[in-house]
Order: structure tokens, then sequence, then C-alpha cells
């Protein structure tokens, strides 16, 4: 079960960095095979390399720039991504998608009794879900909806419980 997400960003900036540089030498190439003035001139950047000291500032400006890129991508590659599956209990190796979890968290607190919108933000270690409603009397709602919640997460059982917090806001005043 994939629990972290796939490294494709930094895969595709890696792809396309070195299509473009395989691109330029390409057309650098044929443009010399046919006897074309080429876009970059190879004896040009062969006495601009040749004409360079170690201790200049443009090659330890390069060598720092191509350092910073490739700790960024190896940082990239290592450390974790945000998770994809919220890993369940039991015995079993199971987990559930951060989509379904949410959509399924909201229809339990939307079922309930004078709800009319519910917006809920999905962390690791808290569910806040914001719930609106055209009551006037809004007196047990928020404990009726933070108990849906609960109830629901009792039946997913997740391996870490998150806390409930529910913000409730009536459209209409109460006088």
């Amino acid at each position: 079960m994939k629990r972290r997400p796939r490294r494709s960003a930094p895969a595709t900036l890696t792809a396309l960095a070195l299509l473009a540089a395989c691109t330029v030498v390409a057309v650098v190439a044929v443009q010399m095979i046919a006897g074309q003035t080429p876009w970059i001139s190879y004896g040009a950047v062969a006495g601009d390399l040749r004409a360079a000291h170690w201790n200049d500032r443009a090659p330890a400006v390069a060598g720092g720039i191509a350092a910073l890129i490739g700790l960024i991508m190896v940082m990239a590659a290592v450390l974790p991504g945000r998770p994809t599956v919220l890993p369940l209990a039991g015995e079993l190796d199971s987990g559930a998608s951060w989509r379904g979890l949410r959509s399924t968290l909201r229809t339990a607190a939307a079922d309930v009794d004078g709800v009319n919108r519910v917006t809920l933000r999905l962390r690791s270690r808290r569910v806040a879900a914001r719930v609106r409603t055209d009551r006037t009397n809004t007196e047990g709602l928020a404990d009726a909806v933070r108990a849906a919640l609960e109830q629901r997460l009792d039946q997913i059982d997740p391996a870490r419980r998150p806390d409930v917090k529910v913000t409730l806001r009536a459209t209409r005043s109460t006088s």
C-alpha cells in the first residue's frame, strides 16, 4: 500500500532540465554537421573555460549553484512527503485515503438535522468542522455534529485518533 506520494515533481523537473540540455547540444551538433553557424560556439566556450581560474568569482558561483541544486534534489528524494493514506488500527495493513475520509466525515456532519453547509479541514491530529445553520436556536447543534463525527471516526478506527473541533455559525440572528 502506498502511504507516501511518489516523487513525480522532482523527477519531472530533472527530466525537463536534462531534455533542455540535450536539445541544445543536439541542435548545435546538427548545425555544425550542416555547416551552419551554431547557436553556441564550441571554440568560444572552450576559450572562456580555459581562461577561467578556480579562484575567480564565476566558477565559485557556478559551483555553489550546482551544489545547492544537488542538495535540493537529494532532500526532495530523501525526505518523506505528505501521507496519502491514513493508517487504520487493526491487525491488517490497511488504510483510508484522506479524500475518502474527508468526504465521509463531511457527509456525517451534513446529515445532522439543522446543518446547511459543512466545511471540513482534516489534519493528522485534528478534524476541524465549520458548520452553518439557518436555525435561530443553535443550542446543542455543535455537540450533535461533534458526536456524529466521533461516531464515524469510531467506525473507521484510525490508528491515531484525531481531535474533533466544531465551530458553529448561524446565518440568522437570535432576535
